[in-house]
């Protein structure tokens, strides 16, 4: 052996040596935090970690022995605080970063005691709080939120009122009706959808036509003439050009307690001259190729902004199949039809124009959804009319047309049942 095959191999043992210094200092480093806390009578917090979206989040942090725990909810921001006994935190910044529908995550010392504070995006429900020991030694505090509206979030402020907290709350099956349950009062809710924003552009024409802007335009046209009526409310995911994630828009919906949502479209597609509107529900099988490849399309807009939404995948399920079951698919799609009905007197349609497939905006559990595909902007024909206020207000008044017709059979069957 050489020179130089010496020099690597000493090179070699003494870079293994110095991993394994590395990993035994990092292991009594752990372990002088650990007996610190038990020396000192602190509970160790040893582990955060958080999964889900903008709509259902959960939520677990680890110790080292069972932790006493009270938990209330605050408003102005949302707010859920739990209390903890003296808590040393031994936990990863980058595991505590907020996501979904949690907006801020705050923790540390108060003095008598510790606390964990999450700030959600808005109103919340959190369904369930539990302290549940771990196979392997310890214990963990296992929390479930799920996006909720003002009143929701109010009536569980007042019921909060009348006891001290509990890690036990509702099950999912008597929060979760087939509908919105609205308060006394409530007036028929409508949410637009302007799809895209922000850096997600949407589609764009040959001839520089960008979908976000053309979807815009076209929800503000909606909301002018729906607004008018008088008999609703009306909101709009977003009123500018700003990103939302695909989960937002329907957190939004829900916080609002729509009875309807209705999300604004303007692909394109390869075949040029295929042109006309298209309305889309949701179903977990596509209605043919062509719609299965547009939610496919749509389903990426999580991924601009350089960020990737990752479901997991028993809880979407869940929501999927809590939708189908529910009369809220009935309720979709007795509004498509009807407003397939109303653009078809005043706008054309694609061939087939009823379809369906498995889009993540219309995923809400409790809110009747439709996507509507106003033209291909692929289509020179359809960019016109898009770009044309006169066609704007003769489709939008077609849409408005049908949401009377829905509010009135859906207000109906309530005063019948």
């Amino acid at each position: 052996m050489g020179l130089a095959g010496t020099a690597d191999k000493w090179r070699g043992a003494a870079g293994h040596l110095w991993l394994t210094a590395r990993a035994l200092f990092l292991l009594v480093v752990l372990f002088g935090l650990t007996a610190a806390a038990r020396a000192d009578g602190l509970l160790g917090a040893t582990g955060y970690k958080m999964a889900g979206d903008a709509t259902r989040m959960r939520i677990v942090m680890t110790f080292d022995r069972e932790p006493d725990v009270k938990w209330f909810l605050l408003r102005g921001p949302n707010r859920l605080v739990v209390d903890l006994p003296r808590t040393r935190f031994a936990l990863d910044a980058k595991d505590v970063k907020p996501r979904g529908l949690v907006r801020a995550v705050r923790f540390g010392d108060q003095g008598q005691g510790s606390r964990l504070i999450l700030t959600g995006k808005g109103p919340f429900a959190v369904d369930k709080l539990d302290v549940l020991k771990n196979d392997d030694g310890g214990y963990r505090i296992a929390i479930d939120m799920s996006a909720a509206s003002e009143r929701e979030f109010d009536e569980a402020l007042a019921n909060q009122s009348l006891t001290t907290g509990s890690t036990v709350s509702a099950d999912k099956g008597g929060r979760v009706g087939t509908g919105p349950i609205s308060a006394p009062g409530h007036r028929f809710t409508v949410v637009i959808d302007p799809g895209h924003g922000g850096v997600d552009g949407g589609a764009e024409s040959a001839g520089g036509t960008v979908e976000k802007n053309v979807t815009l335009a076209f929800a503000t046209e909606l909301l002018g003439k729906l607004a008018a009526v008088g008999k609703y409310d009306v909101y709009m995911t977003r009123e500018n050009d700003v990103y939302l994630t695909l989960d937002d828009r329907v957190r939004i919906a829900r916080q609002h307690e729509a009875d309807l949502l209705i999300s604004i479209h303007a692909d394109t597609i390869a075949v040029k001259g295929l042109r006309g509107a298209t309305v889309y529900t949701l179903s977990d099988k596509a209605s043919d190729p062509e719609a299965q490849a547009l939610a496919d399309r749509e389903n990426l807009s999580d991924q601009f902004a350089g960020m990737k939404i990752e479901d997991d995948n028993k809880e979407v399920t869940d929501i999927l199949i809590d939708l189908i079951r529910r009369e809220t698919h009935g309720f979709s799609m007795s509004f498509a039809h009807t407003l397939v009905g109303q653009l078809s007197t005043s706008v054309g349609l694609i061939n087939n124009p009823q379809r369906s497939a498995g889009f993540k905006v219309l995923k809400a559990p409790d809110v009747p959804s439709v996507l509507v595909e106003l033209g291909y902007l692929s289509n020179s024909k359809d960019e016109a009319q898009l770009l044309s206020a006169d066609w704007r207000g003769k489709a939008a008044q077609s849409i408005t047309n049908a949401v009377a017709l829905f509010a009135a059979a859906k207000a109906g069957a309530r005063a019948g049942g």
